[in-house]
């Protein structure tokens, strides 16, 4: 009696080689933790009151201890009872309704350290990273996503039809490339010239696609002519579904990969936005903003807030980096 074993697909062999390679498993548990703190951060479980002033100003972390000038200022934002004043025919009046509105809303007591300090306003530094961290991977997922969908589907009208199609996207690639991206961003961002999350993602998004629409066109004209895509077309298939039901398929892994590259570059790129005045309106906190606070605080010699948002940006950014490098060659069909 016979066995028969069926080979694995693509995507097992791909996971193989992931749970092989430690580094890259490493990264995604990272990036795991990143998108866990994203979701509960979204649905108000963790960070949701980081605008709460929990610590008197530029209160330093734990670790480094409050200096002079905070236990000073600390005493000095405590309340403090004043005599009224007998001159003033309102003065007895007014210190009863003190007293009212002190007895009704007491003063809340402020720290004078956190675990990674406070900013100007006593913002907990670790709470205010992770609503940042919300704002800026929302920024790189969605606008990637949107990129891609773009890229995929000029690159899969182009390859697939050609001729004028073709030439016509071929000229809003060169234009769109011709430019540095970095000042097509700006440039974008300039003409728009309204701050806001979905703002930044149509920025980046419209400007992001050219990479994934010049591998997809390359699949795609390399697809068209195979036999599974000439036999859909003898049966009578129509163009979508060889375009989108045979063809896509079977290049998928290619998107996937454009997509977790641009991630990474779609974070820094919200950075720069922000830190340069063109991304998140004020009231919305974003690792750009945090470090477009934090150059002014280095001259007052309060690192903790830089300190904190580069490194969180740096441990993703890396862990993506690295995760991205090693999907791609478990994707490659040359290795075995």
């Amino acid at each position: 009696m016979m066995l028969h074993t069926a080979s694995p697909g693509l995507w097992a062999l791909a996971w193989r080689r992931l749970r092989a390679d430690r580094i890259a498993m490493g990264a995604l548990a990272v990036v795991v933790a990143f998108l866990v703190m994203l979701l509960l951060s979204s649905i108000g479980l963790i960070a949701s009151d980081w605008e709460e002033e929990v610590a008197v100003n530029y209160a330093p972390p734990t670790f480094v201890g409050a200096d002079a000038s905070v236990r000073a200022l600390a005493a000095a934002q405590l309340p403090r009872e004043t005599p009224p004043n007998a001159f003033d025919p309102l003065a007895v009046e007014l210190a009863e309704l003190k007293a009212q509105v002190r007895a009704s809303h007491p003063p809340a007591e402020k720290a004078t350290t956190l675990p990674f300090g406070a900013d100007k306003w006593g913002h907990d530094i670790v709470k205010k990273t992770i609503k940042g961290g919300e704002t800026s991977i929302v920024v790189g997922l969605v606008a990637a996503l949107v990129a891609v969908a773009l890229g995929t589907l000029f690159g899969a009208l182009s390859g697939f039809y050609g001729g004028v199609i073709d030439d016509l996207f071929n000229w809003f690639y060169s234009i769109f490339t011709a430019i540095p991206s970095i000042l097509m961003i700006l440039t974008v961002a300039a003409v728009l010239q309204q701050k806001g999350v979905m703002t930044i993602v149509l920025i980046l998004g419209l400007t992001g696609w050219t990479g994934p629409y010049r591998l997809m066109r390359a699949e795609y004209i390399k697809h068209k002519a195979r036999e599974y895509v000439m036999a859909a077309d003898a049966i009578g298939a129509g163009a979508m579904r060889r375009m989108f039901g045979h063809i896509l398929p079977n290049v998928a892994h290619v998107a996937l990969v454009q997509m977790s590259i641009l991630v990474v570059g779609f974070i820094k790129a919200e950075v720069i936005l922000s830190f340069l005045g063109f991304g998140v309106p004020v009231g919305v906190v974003s690792w750009g903003s945090m470090l477009n606070e934090a150059q002014n605080e280095l001259i007052l010699g309060k690192w903790w807030q830089l300190a904190a948002a580069s490194g969180a940006m740096a441990l993703l950014v890396t862990a993506f980096s690295l995760f991205a490098d090693a999907l791609r060659d478990a994707l490659d069909p040359k290795l075995k």
